[in-house]
């Protein structure tokens, strides 16, 4: 989402960043089991490729990723996992995707609109702001590893359409299609991202004052510590010299 990497930033002074390591296992187990519902091949499912990858971005054993697959082909029990994504406003009039992925509908959906509410904002009909959003591969890496010319060189000719400067990172940006090839281009030139995933881009963001910002980074990390919601995604630019403080 606009204002994500200096979100991450914000976790980290906070020190949350066991909580989220946590959550980023869970979300790439359930994102596994549901992937490997189309086939537990890695080679003949590109869905379940891009979330293996994931995974192995965010440090996910090796055991949990080969029980998540079980799960989600049927072999071992625990792969009732469905997914929905939710649309809403946020305070400011800032549009909110919330992807979930959850073996109780209902109790997310109940969760899912109370967060919405307590923190000033409304849940929405299907379509009411998805049309903001483009899907797209988005890889991650730190400033200190690479520079924004390595990244282009490499990432240019193999599907990359823009490198983003996002405070400690750059975010590499290309069509959800190219992603796999991206991904493997940038491996085989030895540069190994942060994290590597399928997102919602908002095609234009909106920037926000302070309080609004302090406002609408609640309401994301309220969603982020939800253990359903595995992705949040709005078109909001927090100012260049945010403190949430």
């Amino acid at each position: 989402m606009a204002g994500h990497s200096k979100w991450k930033n914000i976790q980290h002074r906070k020190g949350r960043q066991d909580a989220k390591r946590s959550k980023d296992f869970t979300r790439a187990a359930k994102e596994i089991i549901i992937a490997a519902k189309g086939g537990g091949n890695q080679e003949f499912n590109p869905r379940l490729r891009s979330a293996i990858a994931f995974a192995k971005s965010v440090n996910l054993p090796k055991e949990r990723i080969d029980s998540a697959i079980r799960k989600g082909t049927g072999e071992e029990a625990g792969g009732d996992i469905f997914e929905m994504t939710y649309e809403g406003y946020a305070p400011g009039g800032i549009a909110m995707l919330v992807e979930v992925a959850t073996d109780n509908k209902n109790r997310t959906v109940a969760e899912v609109r109370h967060i919405f509410t307590k923190h000033g904002g409304a849940m929405g009909e299907v379509g009411s702001v998805g049309w903001m959003f483009k899907k797209a591969g988005v890889l991650t890496f730190a400033k200190s590893a690479h520079t924004e010319d390595a990244l282009m060189e490499v990432g240019l000719e193999a599907g990359a359409e823009d490198v983003v400067d996002e405070d400690d990172f750059w975010e590499v940006h290309c069509q959800a299609n190219d992603f796999d090839a991206l991904r493997q281009a940038f491996e085989d030139a030895g540069m190994t991202p942060e994290s590597a995933e399928i997102s919602m881009l908002p095609q234009n963001t909106i920037s926000v004052d302070a309080e609004t910002g302090k406002k609408l980074i609640r309401m994301v990390d309220a969603f982020e510590d939800n253990e359903d919601v595995q992705q949040v995604h709005s078109n909001f630019e927090l100012p260049d010299e945010f403190d949430e403080m």
